[in-house]
């Protein structure tokens, strides 16, 4: 798992700009935080849909490589069910099947007191590579 830790704390613009952290990491499933800013807020003076999206990817993408093998996404559908301006949301990426070349998730996005925000379905390709001949090659060119 300190694989996938370090390589999503690559993420600058997850974990930097906007501001998310992982906050609980097994073999299929993740589960990201954010507290909500003002610069996370639309016109409207509610969340930007494509934080919720990204806060929802990021727990993804941790939850889809912590077997160890590369996994990006292919498909997704998110629903949006209620609207937030403050607080602190929550990203729960849960395995639903998995094979040798794609995997479904579930990713549920609630507030701290379980509110429900917005649910995605996503499906990941799993490529041959695994995360560590990756992480070892990118460090050699760096």
């Amino acid at each position: 798992m300190e694989i996938v830790k370090k390589i999503m704390n690559r993420d600058r613009f997850c974990t930097e700009t906007v501001g998310i952290e992982i906050i609980e990491l097994t073999p299929g499933f993740a589960k990201t935080k954010l507290q909500i800013r003002e610069s996370h807020l639309n016109g409207l003076g509610i969340i930007q849909g494509g934080v919720i999206f990204t806060l929802a990817d990021f727990a993804l993408a941790a939850a889809s490589n912590s077997h160890g093998t590369a996994a990006v996404l292919v498909n997704s559908s998110i629903s949006y069910f209620k609207a937030v301006s403050q607080g602190t949301l929550f990203a729960e990426a849960r395995e639903e099947s998995l094979n040798s070349k794609l995997a479904t998730y579930i990713i549920r996005v609630a507030t701290e007191t379980n509110e429900l925000i917005a649910l995605m379905q996503a499906t990941v390709y799993r490529k041959k590579e695994t995360l560590e001949s990756i992480f070892g090659m990118e460090s050699h060119c760096e």
